[in-house]
């Protein structure tokens, strides 16, 4: 999404995506401004608001004149707005003099700051035109040129003097949520109870809540129109059709035409750039990286912005390079440079850092292996001590997988996208995949990755040829891979197992799980067999809605976590958070199971949930509950016969804290408390209501 083509070609012109520099920030009407690719992807939202354009150019009363789009950065909000006025300006036949028109006030004379909110009047610009005042608030943040306000008070009075005005009158403004917040509290304090009101829906129309009303239109708004950018996922394809726009940035990136021939760049064969553009330009290894992606959003909650999507195209086929004297180098000559070092060692030079860790630092930076960054980084120490108990300090190998992991202490991720870059890389490494996962490597050959794991738990040599007939590894993977064999058998070797038969082992076991966790990353990334991809994959079926009744087995799943036997437990003797006083000593409310129903959410004029919804409880004493990752999970895991007591804290968490939430209205209803029982202590005792009193009842040795 985001001016004009920049000389550099690719992958060098990549860096100008990364949402730290200039061409990764769209500036609105301005052509010259940060859009990656040349041209604009298609969502939900766009259509919404070119068949909105559409619908007010054609008169007043027909649609919400008020808009509002809610998110943080990089979601596309300038992007929108400025289509949303090319789209207007074609309705009502304007010949582009609404853009012209809007663009005075965004580009202003050098000095003049850009006013908050910019107006137009759409009269007489066009033979097709109606009298239609539009206002565009680019940044409801932005508090330049105004009377000493702050944001959200100015966004309170421009809201009332827009409900105040007439069908004529439109308003379109971005915002991002911490405003919105301030502007509700703004409104409380000031007893502005339209204001309030009319926030307090806004607020929760774009929450994630079970209950969350319809946003285009809002919910008893009709004149309002809201919607949440940040909730829709770029890697689904758009309800109207087309391409999803993950998939049309992606291409973008991979366009041939912009990149050299595979192997004529400065970085030559060993460039791994055009190695990786070469890969991904591949139908599967495109599906498969979209599909991990997919995933971690699955997994993880959170989505993948425009200006994420961007930045990791930028990391992922131009690298990140964190050393000033190597920044100003373009991604092919870094390439160049990093083969010329890797020569001399290659030809037996004395290892030293820069060139005995170029070998590892040109695989680390092909896609599959950027994605999936992680190596044990704390281990560099230690195998230094080893490796000089062995003398292989003259061993380039050797040295250079040493350096290569303690470079791995310092930052090496680009800011922008670390954060998420690590959560990819913890949820879903293909290196931690289930061995008795299948892989179809090739067209005709599928295997467990138990056959890798055996065969380079033996040697690497024997993994490598193994793995090397499939032809599914990089030239770059293979060298590394044959050296680090050739290591392998070095310290198998019996001079230098006598020297230090200890620190041989550790080396050598270490190199050999090292060239596998190479080969399951190469291999994981290009086939999406990645960590728990069966639950993944089930999970992302259930909350996208194509599941049928696995929605209802997993409600029932959850019903037998939550209830013990056929009955539900409620602690009288302890409150929320504490612990639970010993056995002899608790007092339980005993009620019947509370049941778990799936909870049909509110889709209407909503962007589609990213999270499903449990109903726990009937009647008043109902809750919902969040159906998570971390939830789901565990109950497929339980399936396949995990203990209970062998649950992860947030789950453990989660359950812990429904049981609480269903206490408080249990115990003051009626209906339930006539069937109710107190269970005193471990006596197998319980207290019943009967219709003259209270009694004392047996239980049966309970």
């Amino acid at each position: 999404m985001m001016g004009e083509a920049i000389e550099a070609p690719f992958p060098a012109q990549l860096l100008n995506w990364s949402g730290n520099r200039s061409g990764g920030v769209r500036r609105l009407f301005d052509a010259g401004s940060g859009r990656p690719g040349q041209m604009v992807f298609e969502t939900n939202l766009l259509h919404r608001l070119e068949a909105w354009a559409g619908s007010i150019a054609a008169g007043p009363g027909s649609v919400p004149r008020i808009l509002l789009l809610v998110g943080g950065p990089g979601n596309g909000k300038t992007e929108a707005i400025e289509s949303t006025v090319g789209w207007l300006d074609s309705a009502l036949a304007a010949g582009g003099k609404i853009a012209d028109e809007l663009k005075k006030s965004f580009f202003p004379p050098e000095g003049t700051p850009v006013p908050r909110l910019v107006r137009v009047d759409t009269a007489h610009l066009g033979p097709g035109s109606r009298t239609l005042g539009l206002s565009i608030v680019q940044d409801a943040s932005a508090v330049v040129g105004t009377t000493g306000k702050q944001a959200a008070q100015l966004l309170l009075d421009e809201l009332d003097e827009m409900q105040a005005a007439g069908p004529t009158e439109a308003y379109l403004c971005c915002v991002n949520r911490g405003v919105l917040d301030d502007a509700l509290i703004e409104a409380i304090d000031n007893d502005r109870d339209a204001s309030r009101r009319l926030l307090e829906a806004v607020t929760r129309a774009v929450s994630l809540a079970p209950d969350a009303p319809s946003c285009w239109p809002l919910a008893g708004f009709a004149e309002v129109a809201v919607w949440p950018m940040d909730a829709e996922s770029l890697l689904l394809t758009p309800v109207a059709g087309g391409e999803e726009p993950a998939r049309s940035l992606l291409r973008t990136a991979l366009d041939d035409k912009k990149w050299p021939a595979l192997g004529s760049c400065a970085g030559g064969a060993s460039c791994p750039f055009c190695g990786s553009r070469e890969r991904l330009a591949r139908e599967r290894e495109e599906t498969s990286l979209l599909q991990i992606l997919r995933w971690f959003e699955v997994a993880s909650g959170k989505r993948w912005s425009f200006r994420d999507l961007f930045s990791l195209a930028s990391y992922l086929l131009a690298g990140h390079r964190v050393s000033p004297r190597e920044a100003s180098l373009a991604p092919c000559q870094w390439a160049g440079r990093m083969a010329g070092l890797d020569e001399i060692a290659r030809r037996g030079g004395k290892p030293a850092k820069d060139q005995s860790t170029a070998i590892f630092q040109l695989v680390a930076s092909q896609y599959q292996h950027a994605l999936f960054h992680r190596w044990e980084r704390d281990a560099g120490p230690a195998l230094l001590r080893d490796i000089k108990e062995l003398k292989l300090d003259d061993d380039n190998t050797a040295m250079g997988l040493q350096w290569f992991l303690t470079s791995r202490r310092t930052a090496y991720l680009p800011a922008m996208i670390g954060s998420a870059l690590e959560g990819v890389a913890e949820l879903l490494d293909p290196a931690l995949t289930d061995p008795d996962t299948e892989v179809q490597a090739t067209k005709n050959t599928r295997f467990a990755l138990r056959e890798l794991d055996v065969r380079f738990s033996r040697s690497v040599l024997e993994g490598l040829d193994y793995i090397r007939k499939l032809h599914v590894l990089s030239r770059l993977e293979v060298d590394l891979l044959e050296r680090l064999a050739k290591l392998d058998a070095e310290l198998s070797a019996g001079g230098v197992r006598r020297r230090r038969p200890a620190s041989a082992t550790n080396v050598q076991r270490f190199v050999r799980d090292f060239a596998c966790r190479l080969v399951r990353r190469a291999l994981g990334t290009r086939t999406a067999a990645v960590l728990d991809a069966p639950i993944l994959r089930n999970f992302q079926r259930v909350i996208e809605d194509t599941a049928g009744d696995d929605l209802f087995d997993v409600a029932q799943e959850v019903e037998q976590l939550l209830n013990r036997n056929q009955d539900f437990e409620i602690s009288l003797t302890t409150t929320f958070g504490q612990p639970l006083p010993p056995m002899i000593r608790r007092a339980t409310l005993v009620v019947p199971s509370r049941s778990v129903q799936p909870l049909d959410a509110e889709q209407a004029g909503r962007p589609a949930s990213p999270i499903c919804f449990l109903k726990v409880g009937d009647g008043r004493s109902g809750q919902p509950i969040a159906l998570t990752y971390d939830l789901f999970k565990a109950v497929k895991e339980l399936e396949k016969g995990m203990s209970v007591a062998s649950l992860p804290r947030a789950v453990l968490a989660m359950l812990d804290t429904t049981r609480a939430r269903l206490s408080g209205p249990i115990v003051r209803d009626k209906l339930v408390l006539d069937r109710a029982r107190i269970r005193i202590g471990s006596s197998g005792i319980s207290v019943v209501q009967r219709r003259s009193g209270f009694a004392i009842r047996k239980d049966g040795g309970r």
